[in-house]
């Protein structure tokens, strides 16, 4: 059966209920149900300077999902790396592994808003090549060895548990991101599920001699919503799952493809996507067989600002109607 995610953003519009200090009481709570009931991953992102709070510090989210969970390992998707110091990350990193037992992974990604790199002063057109620059420069950092950078030389310590460094992959949906993380010698999350990016990739990993990749291809629902009245629950949550696909829509730049964009303008709209599922448990198990052994289940219970009060009665009625069906063990 496919991965079970959970994944919150911390976002908290002007027009919805809860505040901002209920969305991150009731997400980490969420976190903690879904490290008990056998979650895959807790998911964590990343963006800056938007009305709804959108969390911007998801390293610093992540250390308190690990200090709330026992077992559960924490997915950072995406690190946009342009926009940090990569020695600072090195550390913070190297921090989290040790006190997570490996249980941090962090996807680093180039970023696509400008607006952000106006805030961090950073030039937009130079993020692929940071990325790379960056990564590289954290690879080196987890060796504990000193080495030169930028005219300094630099050591890094304490030296990670997880070794030869922390689980990191590098994001991106086009050739150019595919290359780099085989260059890099670095697993890949792409943003879409263009089959080229496997090709580009085994490709510039045969030319590095890079054997022991992969490419953890995006699959499956990104919003899931259990309910034993389908119809009342839309008109329930309709507006916040409008909102979540009509801001994120707005976020990407043109030509860009992104496995959790949907293009809508109403709530019926929302209804026809794939990426949504808000079902009854029946129709929620037979959604869950047609995903691929390596694809996901993605609970996303507070999108849009959902109000915490709706998100429960979904996470408890799949606790106790669908997941004994569909992980009989677990």
């Amino acid at each position: 059966m496919p991965f079970l995610t959970m994944r919150h953003d911390f976002r908290a519009p002007a027009f919805g209920p809860a505040t901002q200090s209920e969305i991150y009481s009731c997400a980490l709570d969420q976190y903690r149900w879904a490290d008990e009931h056998g979650f895959d991953f807790a998911v964590l992102s990343e963006h800056h300077g938007l009305d709804d709070g959108w969390i911007p510090a998801p390293l610093t989210m992540a250390a308190v999902v690990v200090g709330a969970t026992k077992r559960i390992p924490i997915l950072v998707s995406a690190l946009i790396i342009p926009l940090h110091d990569p020695v600072r990350v090195a550390e913070q990193l190297a921090v989290l592994d040790l006190a997570s037992g490996g249980r941090v992974w962090t996807v680093l990604g180039a970023g696509y808003r400008r607006e952000e790199f106006d805030m961090a002063g950073v030039d937009m057109k130079t993020r692929g090549k940071l990325v790379e620059e960056y990564a590289q420069v954290m690879l080196d950092a987890w060796t504990g060895e000193p080495f030169e950078w930028r005219g300094r030389t630099i050591t890094v310590t304490p030296r990670p548990l997880t070794q030869p460094h922390p689980n990191v992959l590098i994001g991106g949906g086009t050739e150019f991101a595919a290359r780099r993380a085989a260059r890099l010698h670095l697993p890949m999350m792409p943003m879409n599920t263009d089959p080229r990016l496997q090709e580009w990739y085994d490709d510039e990993a045969a030319k590095t001699g890079y054997t022991t990749g992969f490419v953890m291809k995006p699959d499956g629902p990104t919003f899931i919503y259990v309910t034993d009245d389908p119809e009342r629950a839309w008109a329930e949550i309709g507006q916040y799952l409008l909102y979540e696909a009509q801001t994120y829509a707005g976020f990407q730049t043109p030509g860009q493809v992104s496995m959790p964009r949907i293009d809508a303008e109403t709530v019926d709209d929302l209804k026809q996507s794939s990426q949504i599922v808000v079902g009854t448990p029946d129709e929620v198990i037979a959604a869950a067989r047609l995903i691929p052994a390596t694809g996901a289940m993605t609970f996303n219970p507070l999108a849009g600002g959902l109000p915490p009060a709706l998100s429960w009665p979904s996470l408890e009625l799949f606790a106790s109607d669908v997941l004994p069906k569909i992980r009989p063990a677990a």
